[in-house]
């Protein structure tokens, strides 16, 4: 009789040191039914408003009336969003939030990432005093009425720039990022530093391109914060012209104040009156301002997940 060799030994000893899973383990089968049941309701709790609203965008205002909670359009138009084209104060509030989106996002990106890099390295001189001044703020705000007199003494009220300097760096972010960067080998900018590189050669030519995952989390937490910020908005600018998309949907919504937006240069008029209604131009200008949102989402969505979960090994 042959005995086994050593590296069959081996394999024998480590499937039997693999626990099995016994039908003990398993859910029951209606266990898994509820499980399924739950997650089919969620899913048409969280999708159904959204069909509605689509709906009720593409429909006319007497199929609206006769049919509320509408699953599909009926009497389909699209006047309502030729309205929105048409309407100046609709565009100038779109322009204003696409602009503040791209440019604060870039800013944020550009100081997040060079602090969090800084606070990475903890053998610099004040490193927990420096990170307490990032922990504190995330913990404690200094209120609304410091926040005003602050931003006032600054110039920044009724000035479109104050949708960027306030939370120009995220305190969450910041940590997220700055885990990330601790977590890289320490050898691999040792070795560039050896090579005669800079901190910042090192952070541009190293850093970064390993970076990619949480730097398109960030940025697509950023994005979407200036993308859907309101209170800044509603808090510190008075003057309706320079208010982003968000503020203009809240008096839109709220106040019901739209069909008079477009002035003069609203197209057919004659027709909107018939045919589009403060229901349609609500449902539409909603629709209008997250479709922007889903389409960069599918892009940075194979990075979402990864980002966080290296961002968040080390801390």
């Amino acid at each position: 009789m042959s005995t086994p060799s050593t590296s069959e030994a081996e394999l024998v000893r480590s499937e039997e040191a693999v626990p099995r899973r016994s039908h003990l383990d398993r859910n029951p089968w209606w266990g898994d039914l509820i499980i399924h049941v739950v997650l089919v309701v969620l899913g048409l709790v969280t999708v159904l408003p959204m069909v509605n609203i689509l709906a009720r965008s593409l429909s006319t205002s007497a199929s609206i009336a006769g049919n509320p909670l509408m699953l599909w359009p009926t009497s389909l138009t699209m006047e309502a969003y030729l309205y929105i084209f048409e309407t100046p104060v609709l565009m100038r509030s779109f322009g204003i939030t696409v602009f503040v989106t791209v440019v604060g996002t870039a800013l944020n990106l550009f100081f997040t990432t060079t602090a969090a890099y800084g606070l990475s390295k903890t053998y610099i001189p004040g490193y927990r005093f420096l990170m307490w001044l990032v922990i504190v703020p995330m913990l404690f705000g200094a209120g609304l009425i410091p926040t005003y007199l602050l931003l006032k003494g600054l110039g920044l009220i009724n000035s479109i720039w104050v949708l960027i300097i306030v939370g120009l760096v995220s305190p969450f972010n910041l940590i997220l990022m700055r885990n990330f960067f601790w977590s890289l080998p320490a050898e691999i900018e040792e070795s560039a530093r050896i090579d005669g590189a800079s901190d910042l050669q090192v952070l541009w030519h190293i850093v970064l391109p390993l970076s990619k995952p949480v730097i398109a989390t960030i940025g697509l937490f950023y994005a979407v914060a200036h993308w859907n910020d309101f209170f800044t908005g509603l808090f510190f600018l008075t003057d309706s012209s320079k208010w982003p998309l968000q503020v203009v949907m809240r008096s839109i919504i709220i106040d019901q104040s739209m069909l008079g937006m477009g002035g003069g240069n609203a197209p057919n008029q004659d027709l909107q009156k018939i045919v589009v209604s403060a229901d349609n131009i609500r449902a539409a200008t909603i629709i209008f301002s997250i479709v922007p949102v889903l389409l960069a989402y599918p892009f940075l969505q194979r990075y979402f997940v990864k980002g966080i979960i290296l961002g968040a090994v080390k801390g």
